[in-house]
């Protein structure tokens, strides 16, 4: 087994990391601080190629991998963990919907082209006020009239909500079949009767836009539906094994940003006559961190190369968001006491990462949730 990045994911890297050292580390404090996102960088971040690495050339991708695109969204967290979970959203959950299950060839390229070009943004709205660990207590409707579809419902915690051109909108058909009712529609946000909710103010990834979005009586042109009536349930499991690799990747990307934060401040910062890295308590503390990064990245690479390879990789997904979250957790919190009171301080960003790491526990299925998709396999 070789856990060498062949040359194109070498280049693939280093051109993100430059994109995210020289356009998102610049305003990113500032970003977080007044709650903007940037469309300026995500359609900059367009231009790179960097939305659709996965997916084939004809339909506006790069004709690469998971293994690129978990690559991608690594670098970007480093810097900036909320333009991560955006990137995140947009090629994975967004356009995981679209192709992953029974969109036609031309559904995908009138639905895709424009998210991968990093023209427009899309988003993932299958979470409800009753909805959330339990995705199959959706209530939101979509009736069938003529060759339209009549949506109602109110979809919560959707990110990239109040900047989306396109939303993944999971409903119900066949209301009386519940979670085997689920159909997945893709509405274009500018038709009448769709409509953005409250705008979320967030503990963390405090940039990225996250809302309700209120369907009343939303007409859908039924050409918008990409599944088959009572195959959305399936399709939005297979999607967040996607996305859980996408949010991964981003918790990865922030603990390893946190930690090289705090080395180097530790080299620097000198108490008692010497710099702090010479306390030999703190080089075992960050050893053990390191070695916890390292196992994260590897597990996280393993879930991308299982993608890829067309391997059963719900388990490693699950497997992957689980240590990459709890890692990003762990190594901020201590980024922030290596670092002090520095730590505290918004400018040291560390602060910014502790508050971005948490909700990597949580959404696209919390990491209790993953903890059940793993054991209930070891004893199936």
């Amino acid at each position: 087994m070789n856990f060498d990045l062949n040359e194109q994911q070498l280049e693939i890297q280093a051109k993100v990391r430059k994109f995210a050292e020289e356009e998102l580390k610049p305003g990113v404090l500032e970003r977080d601080e007044k709650c903007v996102f940037d469309m300026d960088l995500f359609r900059k971040a367009g231009e790179l190629g960097l939305f659709g690495l996965p997916y084939p050339k004809e339909f506006g991708g790069q004709g690469l991998g998971y293994m690129e695109y978990a690559i991608a969204v690594e670098e970007v967290s480093k810097v900036d963990a909320s333009f991560g979970i955006a990137f995140s959203v947009n090629t994975s959950l967004y356009g995981g919907s679209v192709w992953n299950f029974t969109a036609s060839d031309e559904q995908k390229k009138q639905f895709m082209t424009a998210p991968l070009s990093g023209t427009v943004i899309g988003s993932f709205a299958l979470t409800e006020p009753n909805a959330g660990s339990d995705a199959g207590g959706c209530i939101t409707t979509a009736v069938k009239d003529g060759d339209e579809y009549i949506l109602n419902g109110l979809k919560c915690f959707n990110t990239n909500g109040p900047l989306a051109k396109y939303t993944a909108v999971y409903a119900l058909t066949e209301p009386e079949k519940k979670s085997k009712g689920l159909a997945c529609f893709i509405v274009d946000r500018d038709l009448p009767g769709v409509r953005t909710g409250k705008i979320e103010n967030k503990m963390g990834i405090r940039s990225a836009q996250v809302s309700e979005i209120i369907f009343e009586n939303c007409r859908v042109p039924a050409s918008c539906k990409i599944t088959e009536n009572g195959a959305g349930f399936k399709l939005a499991m297979k999607t967040l094994d996607c996305g859980r690799i996408g949010v991964a990747s981003q918790a990865l990307g922030i603990a390893e940003g946190a930690f090289e934060i705090a080395k180097n401040y530790m080299k620097e910062r000198e108490q008692f006559g010497k710099p702090i890295a010479a306390n030999q308590y703190l080089q075992f503390k960050m050893a053990e961190l390191a070695v916890k990064i390292e196992a994260a990245k590897y597990i996280v690479y393993k879930a991308a190369m299982d993608h890829d390879n067309g391997r059963p990789f719900t388990q490693s997904a699950a497997k992957a968001k689980y240590i990459a979250s709890a890692t990003a957790m762990e190594v901020t919190e201590w980024a922030v006491q290596f670092m002090g009171g520095n730590g505290y301080m918004k400018e040291y960003h560390v602060e910014r990462m502790i508050r971005d790491a948490k909700i990597t526990q949580i959404y696209e299925g919390t990491n209790e949730i993953q903890k059940l998709i793993i054991g209930g396999a070891l004893f199936r």
